[in-house]
């Protein structure tokens, strides 16, 4: 059976990866080291990881593309949390002989509960009201309604739906598009299949729940854009690669769009240098999407569970090319 003897926990940031899982279970001799600060880019990334044949990395957070795993001489298995791992080359790591297993899924519940923390922290200004009122001001911006405001959803999937449902409750019109959307499963919902333009060019609010790939990269691009209200919002929890970078901080400048919020970023974390910081009328928050403590629980007890398993030499949740 395989000698476990070095697990690296990458990207705990609150240091917390002890709570929801006892990996005090790990075979006798294994010595357990938790980063709590990101490890860099792939020449760092390679440096610190090098000494370890266990490592356990928390979703997209560090990538191992094929030059990274390739600087692991040591590496036999890798734990990613969820049951893919876009970040993660697959292939790569079977070439050379790394087993790669995953968790359960988890996280899309409360991706979808955030969204609706970022809407309403868009539409009623919380983050500058509060900021305002500990400052010694009082009321200082005007609310937007959702009752009766169009809401575009782009992507109805597990998500989307949740997202969907949640604005009907709330009195809003909802409308859906994605390039395979299911009008029965659309109608089922409440909700009123649209074309995408129709979408960008009628919501309120558009909010973004499909999977990122080459087709969807660059999804929201400067013509897109173009097409939505001036006072229109778009919130982002999926995939920062959906929208174009510079064409959305253009509109925010410029004025052209009402604002944005965001749970995704080009680059994770968010550089000391990145024009987000000074953007205007955007909320953003450091992907908090599956950051809960039942995701944790799922995430981190799994990863353990796949390492203990890997030590018996039965490998579970494998994922393959």
């Amino acid at each position: 059976m395989p000698e476990i003897r070095r697990v690296a926990i990458l990207d705990d940031y609150q240091g917390i990866s002890h709570r929801y899982a006892d990996w005090s279970a790990l075979p006798d001799g294994a010595r357990l080291t938790v980063f709590t600060e990101h490890l860099g880019g792939p020449e760092e990334v390679s440096a610190a990881l090098k000494p370890f044949d266990v490592v356990v990395a928390m979703r997209e957070r560090t990538a191992f593309p094929a030059e990274v795993l390739s600087a692991l001489p040591n590496l036999r298995l890798l734990v990613t949390t969820g049951p893919a791992n876009a970040a993660v080359d697959v292939a790569a790591a079977h070439r050379q002989g790394i087993v790669v297993s995953g968790t359960r899924a988890a996280g899309l519940p409360s991706t979808a509960e955030l969204t609706w923390g970022l809407i309403h922290a868009l539409t009623r200004s919380i983050p500058t009201e509060e900021r305002s009122l500990r400052e010694g001001a009082w009321q200082r911006t005007v609310g937007r309604d959702l009752c009766g405001a169009r809401l575009g959803v782009i992507g109805l999937g597990n998500v989307g739906g949740r997202v969907a449902r949640v604005g009907l409750a709330f009195g809003m019109d909802v409308v859906a598009w994605s390039a395979n959307l299911d009008a029965g499963h659309a109608g089922a919902l409440g909700v009123t299949p649209v074309g995408q333009g129709e979408l960008l060019a009628t919501s309120d609010v558009v909010t973004l729940h499909v999977q990122l790939s080459p087709r969807t990269t660059g999804l929201i691009g400067r013509d897109e854009l173009a097409l939505m209200r001036r006072d229109a919002l778009l919130v982002n929890t999926s995939r920062a690669g959906l929208v174009d970078e510079r064409a959305l901080l253009a509109a925010l400048d410029s004025g052209s769009l009402g604002g944005a919020a965001l749970d995704v970023h080009p680059a994770e974390p968010l550089p000391a240098d990145s024009p987000w910081h000074t953007a205007p009328r955007t909320v953003l928050t450091p992907h908090l999407g599956y950051v809960t403590a039942g995701t944790y629980r799922t995430f981190y007890g799994d990863a353990l569970d796949d390492v203990l398993a890997y030590a018996a030499g039965e490998p579970v949740r494998v994922i393959a090319p």
